[in-house]
């Protein structure tokens, strides 16, 4: 009785419920999140982004809501990276994906897996946008495209490859003007295929030789919006706009237009028509290469006939040619008849000119002629040695009077007879007393040697100086 009187209390405390098991505050959350991941495993939710922060991870967290209610919505890196789109504040979109919750704060939120616009109107102004933006930056200038050639070699086709445009251009080009075709198969559809696309725009350029295509088809057949909306992605418009080799984009039916066509130097309705503007007709060409060669013959044949016509008529205006050489063969004649008797009166007169120097030529007369220059040759040299004589004899008195009138005119006689020549050191006359100063060193010529003097300082009376010899310079200093 005891044990029951005190229990008793403890058992009207509890109250209702209390039979039932006590859980941790991480048990009830993780219970709580098993709940909720089980009946809410896949979802799809329309709503507006909010908040929009993608982390340095590479993971997008945005709350999506409406008008009563928000939810945090998460998308993880490997999904972000498949995303058609830039999310914005403010952009309606349509997640897909799983409800689950955050244990460390309490709360739920959606684990989105794939995300896109909402509706047609969405994609549209989210495209107008971005078409807006790549024209600012001049990708779409018509400056910008290149020439497609008219015959190429080879033709580069990025499409799918089990899909029918590719048998579509390949049976239009057979038609035509078979050319190679290279294909670089690609997805054309999904979030892979703005990837693929881009990058077989880029792998094409960087083939060099005979690989290398002449002309590039991006084809695709028609579809939704969200079908080509591969062929709207930045990506796919920038390799387009950056290719060196000239692109033509094919990418649904007439009516359909994506951003790839304003990259692309020409836009063609269709695959089948991409391929009749990347090859003339061959049957054309050579229907026109055998018209034209028709003409060229024909042209060739009247000229040659035109010719021959006006040769002819200038032929029959010219004079015969009896009568050309008429009066030439006359004075050839003629010539010939005087040629006979010029070439014997000539021949006479060098004989008789030949006659006459001979005569001059006799042995005789040029004994005589020799011996006549030199009996001369000998008068003249008897007479060239006395005229040589003389000549040297007047020659030498000449020298001795001019030797003389020198020596007369020599400063050497001037100093024979006493005087002396003063020279300053650095060779200069020195003409008057006035130009020396104490101390000035002196270079003293005499008739038979020189020597050194200085100049002393002050000056002696008049009359106690002696008195200068007879034949001294009245300019002595010492």
């Amino acid at each position: 009785m005891k044990l029951m009187s005190e229990t008793a209390p403890d058992t009207a405390r509890a109250g209702p419920g209390a039979n039932l098991p006590e859980l941790t505050v991480s048990e009830l959350a993780q219970a709580v999140k098993r709940t909720m991941e089980t009946n809410f495993d896949r979802v799809r939710v329309r709503g507006e982004l909010g908040r929009v922060l993608i982390a340095k991870s590479g993971h997008l967290y945005v709350d999506l809501k409406d008008e009563d209610a928000t939810i945090s919505t998460v998308m993880w890196r490997s999904n972000v990276q498949g995303l058609t789109f830039k999310p914005e504040e403010g952009l309606e979109v349509v997640a897909e994906g799983r409800l689950s919750t955050f244990p460390g704060r309490s709360q739920y939120q959606l684990i989105a897996e794939r995300m896109a616009p909402a509706g047609v109107g969405a994609l549209l102004a989210q495209l107008e946008k971005l078409k807006q933006r790549l024209a600012g930056e001049g990708l779409f200038a018509a400056e910008r495209k290149k020439p497609i050639p008219y015959l190429p070699r080879v033709i580069g086709v990025v499409t799918s490859p089990t899909g029918a445009v590719i048998r579509d251009i390949l049976h239009r080009l057979g038609e035509r003007f078979p050319r190679r075709v290279l294909l670089w198969p690609v997805l054309v559809q999904g979030p892979e295929a703005a990837g693929q696309v881009a990058r077989a725009i880029e792998g094409f350029n960087k083939l060099q030789g005979a690989l290398r295509p002449d002309v590039l088809i991006v084809a695709r057949g028609g579809g939704s919006i969200e079908d080509l909306w591969a062929f709207n992605e930045e990506i796919v418009v920038r390799a387009a706009a950056a290719s060196a080799i000239p692109l033509i984009s094919a990418v649904g039916h007439e009516t359909d237009t994506t951003l790839i066509d304003f990259a692309a130097d020409l836009r063609a309705p269709t695959p089948t028509g991409a391929a009749e503007k990347a090859v003339p007709v061959r049957a054309d060409l050579i229907q026109r290469v055998t018209t034209l060669d028709g003409r060229l013959r024909n042209g060739l044949v009247r000229g040659l006939e035109k010719r021959r016509t006006e040769l002819r008529a200038a032929a029959a205006r010219l004079p015969r040619l009896e009568t050309l050489f008429q009066i030439p063969q006359q004075r050839f004649d003629r010539a010939s008849e005087r040629l006979n008797a010029a070439l014997v009166s000539n021949t006479r007169a060098a004989q008789s000119k030949l006659d006459r120097i001979a005569a001059r030529l006799r042995p005789e007369a040029l004994s005589q002629d020799i011996t006549r220059r030199r009996e001369h040759l000998a008068r003249t040299a008897a007479r060239l040695a006395p005229a040589m004589q003389r000549a040297l004899i007047t020659h030498r008195k000449h020298l001795d009077a001019s030797a003389r009138i020198l020596e007369s005119l020599s400063h050497k006689s001037v100093l024979a007879r006493g005087f002396v020549m003063v020279h300053r050191e650095d060779g200069t006359l020195v003409r008057s007393a006035k130009e020396l100063n104490p101390g000035d060193v002196l270079d003293l010529t005499f008739a038979d040697d020189r020597r050194k003097a200085i100049v002393e300082g002050g000056a002696e009376p008049a009359k106690s100086r002696p008195k200068p010899k007879s034949g001294a310079a009245q300019g002595d200093l010492f």
